[in-house]
This record gives C-alpha cells, structure tokens and sequence, in this order.
C-alpha cells in the first residue's frame, strides 16, 4: 500500500491538489504497477513563516527576491 507524503508551502487551489493526487497515483500505478484503490497521497500545506528555504524563513526569502539589496 503506497504512502506519499507531499508537503507544499500554503496556497495550491483544490483543483491543483487534485491533480497532484491523479498524477502521483497514475505514476505509481504505471511505474510500479500498484493498484490505485490502495494508494494514499497526503497533501500537507505548510504557512511560508513555518517553511525555511536558504537560511530563511520562506516568507522573507521571498520578500527578499522581491526587493534585492542595491549597491
């Protein structure tokens, strides 16, 4: 029985994770031949602020390559 555990950061839209949960079944069920009635897709979305990405916070890394430093 098949597990997958994808964790995003926070905003995907239903029709996304939908998606995500058919493409990842449909991969397992052709890649590994499993029975797609015995796959489980776990969507976990993490708040950017709980999420660290280069040394930062999600959150501010992004503010950051929204407003680069100037010399």
């Amino acid at each position: 029985m098949p597990y997958v555990n994808v964790q995003i950061t926070a905003g995907a839209s239903r029709e996304q994770k939908a998606q995500l949960v058919r493409d990842i079944t449909d991969s397992l069920v052709r890649v590994l031949g499993k029975k797609p009635e015995h796959t489980h897709v776990v969507i976990q979305e993490i708040a950017e602020a709980d999420w660290g990405f280069a040394g930062m916070l999600t959150d501010d890394w992004k503010k950051a390559q929204r407003n680069p430093p100037r010399p």
